[in-house]
């Protein structure tokens, strides 16, 4: 019998989440494509290893029995990985980081060119998600390391089998139409009465800006609602409202027809990378947070983390 990483990745997943759908979605892959790979697990073994009841599945005793032994090769595996590593002077690694578009564009380049520069054994592959989903795929180790983002009024949950590591702290700012404020720093509840485009509350910026509005006595009039920010940016360029927007962000987007005004008092959010606790000795891992840290630095961005 020869058991697949990948599959057994799978089955742990599907036990810690329930259903197929769930696991598909925290491994970032197609529901369809899981129910194939488990199928397969169920053919390498020769037994039954789930049953469905109603939409959710149940192990059976040998899925279970399974499943716990896939917990110590995932992470024998992991250790023997980083001890390799250690071996081999820190010098070869090969890393997967889950990134969004504003510290893909504004970090990474300056980050990863260093990097190579000085550690040319140590490859970063990344892997674009939403904000709210890097988090978990450190976890059930989709990604090696993650950015992750906390905002002042709205700190994410925090799992106590990851650690991060704080590479910058960004104010925001209030993104509006040229002319449509006299001053260059407001308050925030200077736009209480103007029109939002905001992403959903199932965002972390979407709720996490709601609860900043909230806690400066107003609800937001949202005439749009989109989660790309680039379509929020090019929306307010538009003249059809305000949003708020990052450094990095400001660095990515800043299309003509804006005026971007300071919040005084600041709104921060803190960038981290997150990673498994179970990882903190890996050198290679420490060595691209350094280098994402440098980066930044070199943007003005401090460290000091907004968190409460």
């Amino acid at each position: 019998m020869e058991l697949s990483l990948h599959r057994l990745r799978m089955l742990r997943e599907l036990r810690r989440r329930g259903t197929v759908t769930a696991a598909a979605a925290a491994l970032h892959y197609t529901a369809s494509a899981v129910s194939q790979q488990l199928a397969q697990l169920e053919r390498d073994v020769g037994a039954k290893l789930f049953e469905r009841l109603g939409r959710r599945v149940q192990l059976t005793e040998l899925g279970i029995l399974l499943t716990e032994h896939a917990e110590e090769i995932l992470g024998s595996v992991e250790r023997a990985t980083l001890a390799l590593e250690e071996a081999q002077g820190s010098m070869s690694a090969r890393l997967t980081a889950g990134v969004w578009a504003s510290v893909a564009s504004g970090l990474l380049p300056t980050a990863l060119t260093a990097l190579a520069a000085d550690y040319p054994g140590i490859q970063v592959r990344t892997k674009e998600l939403a904000p709210e989903a890097t988090a978990d795929a450190v976890r059930d180790g989709t990604l090696d390391l993650s950015f992750v983002i906390d905002y002042s009024d709205a700190p994410m949950e925090w799992d106590n089998g990851l650690e991060r590591a704080v590479v910058a702290v960004e104010r925001l700012h209030a993104a509006v139409p040229a002319g449509a404020l006299p001053s260059a720093t407001v308050p925030l509840d200077a736009l209480a009465e103007h029109p939002w485009i905001l992403a959903s509350p199932k965002s972390h910026f979407g709720r996490a800006i709601r609860i900043a509005c909230q806690r400066h006595g107003f609800q937001p009039k949202i005439n749009h609602e989109v989660e790309e920010q680039s379509t929020a940016m090019a929306m307010v360029g538009a003249g059809l409202g305000v949003t708020l927007v990052s450094d990095l962000g400001l660095r990515l987007l800043r299309p003509p027809g804006i005026d971007v005004v300071a919040l005084a008092p600041p709104l921060l959010r803190t960038v981290s990378i997150a990673y498994r606790r179970t990882e903190i000795r890996r050198p290679a891992l420490h060595l691209v947070v350094g280098a994402v840290q440098d980066a930044a630095a070199e943007l003005g961005l401090g460290t000091e983390p907004a968190l409460p």
